[in-house]
C-alpha cells in the first residue's frame, strides 16, 4: 500500500474539534456539511469515543468516506449499541483499487462489526454478497410522481435535455392537472382537522408517539427523536457560491423539516414529519391509529404535499403509499426493492424479537 495513503478515523471527539477548526469546510470538497456535523456532535446517544465516520486520504486529499452513526437496538430497553453504514463513497481515481475496501473494512472493524446497514446502492450488490452480512428486512422503496418531473425525465432519457422548454412545459401541465383533480378533495377531507406544527416533542405528543414505535428496531425515546428531527441538520442556501461541496445532503436552496401534530376535536390522532427538499417530499414518521384517522392523516400529508409544491414523495412504507395511490391520482408509481442487512456475528434475528425496520429507523437523511 503506498505511503501516501492514509486513514483517519472520526469520533465524535475529532468531529468536535474539527467544527472548532474549521477543518473540513474550507476545501472543495467535505464530508458532511457543517450542519450536519453540529447535529451529530449535540447527539447525547453518541459518545466522544464512538465513531462517526473513516476518512482515507492519498496525498491528503480525501478519496475515500464512511460514514457512520452509533445507535441503541430497542432489546429490552439495555443500551445495546450498533452502527448503522450510512454512506460509503470512493473516489473515481480508486474506484478499481482495494483502498476502498480497505477502508470499509477499517470502519467494520472498529464498529466491533456491530453493523446494520439500511439500504445500498445496487452497484455495491455484489460486494456485499461477498461480505459476512445477513438479510434482516426486505422491503419496497416507493417513489409516488404528482408530475412528470422534468428532472427525472431528462436523468433517464438524457437526450431531452435539448428540448428544456418542453419538457418543462410538460411537467408543469401534468402537475396542474393533477392538482385539479386531487386538492378539491383535501379541502372536504381536512376540513375538520387542526394541526399544531412544532420544534420539539411536548409530553401529549410522546405519550401518543411512544405505544406506536414499541416494535421499532431503534429504541426511541423523545430526546432521540428530538434530535433526529431537529432542524440543526439542515442549511438553506439561497445562492451557489458555496465555499465547500459536500458527500451528505444538508445544504440546499429549499430543504427543510416539518414536524406537525394532527388533530381532531381536540384529541391528537397523528405525528408527521417528513424533509422538503426542493420539489421532493421524504417521510420519516407517519404515525396514526387504522382506520377514518389513518386515511385523514393521508389527507394531511397530501395537503402538506401541494402546499410545499413538492413533486414526488419517497417512503418505504407499502401501506401508505397503497392508501395515497388509492385516495388520490398519481402519475405513476416507482417501486425498488431495498434490502437491510446485519453483520452475521450480531446475530439479528428481527422476527424472534418481534422488531421492525421503519422508514424512521436509521432515516437521518
Amino acid at each position: 500500500m503506498s505511503k501516501q495513503y492514509e486513514v483517519k478515523e472520526l469520533t465524535k471527539k475529532a468531529l468536535r474539534d474539527a467544527l472548532n477548526n474549521n477543518t473540513f469546510w474550507n476545501i472543495p470538497l467535505a464530508p458532511m456539511p457543517k450542519s450536519k456535523a453540529m447535529w451529530l456532535v449535540s447527539n447525547p446517544r453518541i459518545a466522544d469515543n464512538d465513531y462517526c465516520g473513516v476518512m482515507g486520504y492519498e496525498n491528503d486529499k480525501m478519496v475515500s468516506f464512511i460514514y457512520m452513526l452509533p445507535d441503541h437496538l430497542n432489546i429490552n430497553n439495555d443500551i445495546q449499541k450498533v452502527y448503522w453504514m450510512i454512506h460509503w463513497w470512493v473516489d473515481d481515481t480508486i474506484k478499481n483499487t482495494v483502498l476502498g475496501p480497505y477502508v470499509y473494512n477499517e470502519a467494520v472493524n472498529l464498529a466491533n462489526k456491530q453493523v446494520i446497514i439500511k439500504a445500498y446502492a445496487e452497484t455495491a450488490a455484489d460486494f456485499y454478497k461477498k461480505q459476512p452480512y445477513q438479510v434482516i428486512a426486505s422491503r419496497l422503496r416507493h417513489t409516488l410522481f404528482f408530475s412528470l418531473d422534468s428532472s427525472i425525465l431528462k436523468g433517464r432519457f438524457p437526450f431531452l435535455k435539448y428540448f428544456n422548454t418542453l419538457v418543462n412545459i410538460v411537467d408543469t401541465f401534468s402537475y396542474s392537472v393533477l392538482g385539479f383533480i386531487n386538492k378539491p378533495k383535501l379541502k372536504n377531507r381536512t376540513s375538520h382537522l387542526k394541526y399544531e406544527y412544532i420544534n420539539a416533542l411536548d409530553e401529549d405528543t410522546w405519550n401518543f408517539i411512544e405505544p406506536l414505535c414499541k416494535n421499532d428496531l431503534i429504541l426511541k425515546t423523545k430526546a432521540y427523536i428530538n434530535w433526529q428531527l431537529s432542524s440543526l441538520q439542515y442549511t438553506q442556501t439561497p445562492t451557489s457560491k458555496h465555499i465547500y461541496a459536500s458527500l451528505e445532503t444538508g445544504n440546499s436552496n429549499n430543504i427543510y423539516i416539518h414536524s406537525l401534530k394532527v388533530i381532531k376535536d381536540s384529541t391528537i390522532i397523528g405525528f408527521l414529519a417528513f424533509t422538503i427538499n426542493y420539489n421532493e417530499c421524504n417521510i420519516k414518521y407517519f404515525l396514526t391509529k387504522e382506520g377514518l384517522d389513518y386515511e385523514a392523516c393521508v389527507d394531511v400529508l397530501i395537503e402538506h404535499v401541494y402546499a410545499t409544491k413538492s413533486k414526488f414523495i419517497f417512503t418505504d412504507d407499502t401501506k401508505l403509499s397503497d392508501t395515497i395511490t388509492k385516495r388520490y391520482k398519481t402519475i405513476y408509481t416507482h417501486k425498488t426493492t431495498k434490502i437491510g442487512l446485519a453483520h452475521k456475528s450480531m446475530g439479528l434475528d428481527l422476527t424472534k424479537l418481534n422488531l421492525n425496520l421503519h422508514d424512521r429507523d436509521g432515516h437521518f437523511y
